[in-house]
């Protein structure tokens, strides 16, 4: 059974969907953040693939198909902060320092965690892009030389976690400003963040949606400095 399914071209694509929309049927049904789609559909496949004992190569060959979309589904993020150009305008001096801060600040904990912890360089490589889609953040970390499966995770646990836990965070901080929750939540969880962005409002997608980019641009130009710290 495993040798048939790992065989197929198209099982990897087909499970990755279907667990996924499972967790979104979950999500719908009981409402709690928690019970976050993306990390719902991990689990599920995790769980799947043991029981089949299908490797993850195997499965890899199927689902890269989704990953290809990985770049367009970023870029039509686009559109909500095309909705939302002069409010950007008015405010645009505020969001690009907010970005900044940010970036500083995610770039600058892995560092000093990396120290603290006596991590090596290749470590602190794959983990400086953890805030950045993975788009460009794969591309960054093989060019620090990191390891793109830690960076891969290291992407997806921070998109996650700032997909559950951001709006915890802003009722116990008491933010309110939807630009603002925006920001955090696009320069902090990069695409994921963007999706609990999305449904949080307008505003709060649209500058999610900008963050993404800008943070992106940021962390590249900046990660080479800070990857030289360790």
């Amino acid at each position: 059974m495993s040798e048939f399914l790992s065989g197929s071209l198209f099982f990897g694509a087909g499970i990755t969907l279907l667990f996924y929309e499972i967790g979104l049927l979950i999500k719908g049904r009981f409402k709690l953040a928690v019970l976050n789609p993306l990390l719902l559909a991990a689990i599920g496949i995790i769980a799947l693939l043991r029981c089949l004992g299908v490797e993850y190569q195997a499965y890899n060959q199927g689902a890269q198909y989704v990953a290809y979309l990985l770049t367009p589904a970023t870029v039509a993020l686009a559109v909500p902060l095309y909705e939302q150009l002069e409010l950007l305008r008015r405010n645009l001096a505020a969001v690009l320092s907010a970005i900044l801060a940010g970036c500083l600040a995610a770039l600058g904990s892995i560092t000093l965690l990396c120290r603290i912890f006596a991590l090596d360089h290749t470590i602190a490589a794959s983990f400086l892009p953890k805030s950045i889609t993975t788009a460009i953040g794969l591309g960054l970390s093989e060019e620090l030389g990191g390891v793109a499966s830690l960076t891969v995770a290291a992407i997806a646990i921070t998109g996650v976690l700032g997909n559950v836990c951001a709006e915890g965070f802003f009722k116990l901080l008491r933010i309110k400003e939807p630009i603002a929750r925006g920001l955090a939540l696009g320069t902090a969880s990069h695409a994921i963040g963007t999706s609990r962005a999305l449904e949080m409002g307008q505003v709060e997608g649209a500058m999610s949606s900008l963050s993404i980019a800008v943070a992106g641009l940021l962390t590249v130009v900046l990660a080479p400095f800070f990857v030289n710290w360790v």
